[in-house]
């Protein structure tokens, strides 16, 4: 199985390009996120046309994730178990309870349990999206925790845009980023608390830092200059960790006409 990921900030824009790389890259399953579109907005059809099921969730312009897969998809779930919502109005708080967003959606693919997940950008140290990037972390370690605790051999995948770069390695100037989301120490150590709940970063053996990214702001020219972040990521329970065969980013698909600013990463598993 090749399983995939890709920001790809806004489906409906870049929809064509998407199509054309999964065949190009012989994809079995890919997890989207960012489509920014509601469900009846998605463009379901192109991907069946392409040989693909999809599932979609999407409520308005901002956030919106995906699963499409050629290998069987099943029981599908929007949010996962405990997922925390968010108060868009602050003083509405005590008025009417959190919005859960559309940023997870859970489908079993071949065999394998795969979370498209788009964890909460936070904005800014001491925003409440900061508070709440950190809870809904949180709630993924204890949902995940449980998961692997009920069957230890079970294969899932919890991929997308995890907006961390979990090591100084993961984004091309540490220093730039002192005091800004992203790199801050709760946000390490939220994503150190998945990984030791058990779900390996699959990529990381096969492509070593520092250097290595698969984001890169539109501003400044980050891109040519190489000024980038690792913040999307698989991570795959232990039994599933031990199927990976090989996992890269594909760098290619920042360039050209009207790129993503995320690039997909890719893992292949053997049977």
């Amino acid at each position: 199985m090749r399983l995939a990921t890709w920001n790809v900030n806004s489906i409906r824009s870049r929809l064509d390009r998407v199509l054309a790389w999964l065949d190009a890259a012989d994809i079995d399953v890919l997890a989207l996120q960012e489509t920014k579109c509601r469900d009846d907005q998605f463009p379901s059809e192109r991907f069946e046309e392409a040989g693909y099921e999809v599932a979609h969730v999407g409520f308005s312009q901002w956030n919106g994730v995906a699963i499409a897969s050629r290998v069987g998809l099943d029981d599908v779930e929007i949010a996962f178990p405990g997922q925390p919502g968010f108060d868009k109005d602050a003083d509405a708080s005590l008025l009417a309870a959190p919005v859960v967003e559309a940023r997870a959606l859970g489908a079993t693919c071949g065999g394998v349990r795969v979370w498209s997940l788009y964890v909460p950008n936070g904005r800014a140290l001491g925003d409440p999206h900061y508070a709440y990037k950190l809870e809904w972390l949180a709630a993924l370690r204890e949902t995940g925790s449980r998961w692997l605790a009920e069957d230890p051999a079970a294969q899932i995948a919890l991929v997308g845009d995890w907006n961390i770069a979990p090591t100084d390695d993961d984004v091309w100037s540490p220093a730039l980023f002192v005091g800004r989301t992203h790199v801050s120490q709760p946000e390490r150590d939220a994503f150190e608390a998945i990984t030791a709940a058990g779900f390996t970063d699959v990529m990381r053996p096969f492509a070593p830092g520092p250097g290595v990214y698969t984001y890169w702001d539109y501003t400044q020219l980050r891109f040519p200059r190489k000024e980038g972040m690792r913040i999307d990521f698989i991570l795959a329970s232990p039994a599933l960790a031990a199927r990976v065969t090989d996992a890269s980013v594909d760098r290619e698909q920042r360039k050209g006409k009207a790129p993503s600013d995320h690039a997909p990463v890719v893992a292949e598993f053997s049977d």
